[in-house]
């Protein structure tokens, strides 16, 4: 119960990694604060989790009206803010030359945007409570992928955006880290097609055979929220099973 009696933010919460983030910090006593655009995926969360302790907000976090509502109502309803948890993402699989300004603008405000509006929402309230953020950047933006350049340049932001907050909250006493997965598969992506291939795909560049899955990332998250990691921060975490530990070379034999 690390986190009775605190309040988190979880952003892109309906559903994947954010839900899992979600389960993790109301199974340790937060009061959490779900956001994402599809309310009704979030009332059911909020129905699994437990009303009393968890409020459902419909937010798009790429405008900062909307983000500034959703902080200020998480702060009416639970008294304070204590972890912001930046997770809403997206990526458009395209060649380079078929990638419109349209999909640069729409990956850049999603992924990059969102974590700039809501540090800024709720720094506020974490000033007062010596909180922290964790952004969820990804493996993607560690180094490059075929087809994902706007997703790669925007993840990459969110680690660098992350050691720059970092070294800026620091004084205020708040910690800023970010964890930055692969691909992670949860339950509502199994019935995917040609999940499997991708999940192999995946575990012959893993040092860890298996696939990541919400709850791994939610118990990443967790912990550096947590002041177990009163020491950390501006640190990117990788969460997936080693794929980062490669040279990226081909096997020699």
């Amino acid at each position: 119960m690390h986190f009775e009696g605190t309040t988190a933010i979880v952003t892109g919460a309906s559903s994947g990694i954010g839900a899992g983030i979600a389960r993790r910090f109301a199974e340790e006593g937060a009061n959490v604060v779900i956001a994402a655009r599809r309310k009704e995926k979030l009332d059911e969360l909020a129905a699994e989790l437990g009303p009393e302790r968890v409020l459902a907000v419909a937010a798009d976090v790429t405008q900062p009206g909307d983000v500034q509502a959703m902080v200020r109502a998480g702060a009416e309803r639970f008294g304070g803010i204590d972890v912001l948890v930046s997770n809403a993402g997206f990526g458009r699989l395209k060649p380079f030359e078929e990638t419109t300004p349209e999909d640069w603008r729409l990956v850049m405000s999603t992924d990059l945007d969102s974590c700039f509006f809501g540090a800024q929402a709720a720094l506020p309230y974490l000033k007062q409570s010596k909180g922290s953020i964790v952004q969820i950047a990804s493996a993607s933006g560690l180094g490059g992928d075929r087809l994902l350049t706007a997703y790669n340049a925007a993840k990459g932001a969110v680690v660098n955006f992350t050691r720059g907050l970092a070294m800026d909250l620091g004084p205020h006493g708040i910690r800023v880290n970010a964890v930055a997965p692969a691909l992670t598969i949860g339950e509502e992506h199994r019935q995917l097609p040609g999940i499997d291939q991708l999940a192999e795909r995946f575990d012959r560049r893993r040092a860890l055979r298996g696939h990541s899955t919400p709850a791994d990332i939610g118990a990443a998250v967790a912990f550096l929220a947590s002041a177990d990691a009163r020491c950390i921060t501006g640190t990117v975490l990788p969460v997936d099973g080693g794929i980062t530990a490669a040279s990226g070379q081909p096997d020699l034999f």
